[in-house]
């Protein structure tokens, strides 16, 4: 699973000219769904995203919670997030689940935010959506979690440093 992350002051989502959601103040969640995912993986990535101190407290440093603030999520589901662009001139998107695996997961990420505590909307699954927002900071992030292999939990990837 792939999440672009934007700490936003507000976003929204249209399909077809008609606003289907919208938050305020919270975390815009752009979303890509790996063939190889499942339920453990999006426990993992809300455990993670809910609990993520990105938003300011009052001297300015990054320590509160999208729970902390009674922020708002808005989900997206994105499958070129997971586009593998190492050949040719056209992407490949064969890492990206099917949308019969990956409309479910979407939902059940939505449900798992939801009974965190985060009021959580989303966009329409397999919709070209257009989505507007404003960047609070910008703070964009991006999130890596793996699908576990035997006898280890999913985790968030870290990124590698030296």
């Amino acid at each position: 699973m792939r999440v672009v992350l934007q700490r936003v002051k507000r976003a929204s989502v249209r399909v077809a000219g008609d606003e289907v959601a919208a938050i305020g103040p919270g975390l815009l969640l752009l979303v890509g769904i790996e063939a190889s995912d499942g339920e453990e993986v999006v426990r993992s990535a809300v455990a993670k995203l809910a609990g993520l101190r990105i938003f300011p407290d009052d001297d300015g440093k990054m320590n509160h919670s999208v729970l902390d603030t009674e922020g708002e999520v808005l989900v997206v589901s994105q499958f070129t997030l997971l586009g593998d662009m190492t050949r040719g001139r056209r992407p490949s998107f064969t890492a990206a689940a099917a949308p019969d695996v990956a409309a479910p997961l979407i939902d059940y990420m939505v449900e798992e935010l939801r009974r965190t505590g985060v009021p959580t909307r989303t966009g329409v699954f397999g919709a070209s959506m257009e989505v507007e927002l404003v960047n609070d900071g910008p703070v964009t992030l991006l999130l890596d979690v793996q699908t576990a292999t035997p006898g280890s939990a999913a985790s968030p990837a870290s990124a590698s440093r030296p």
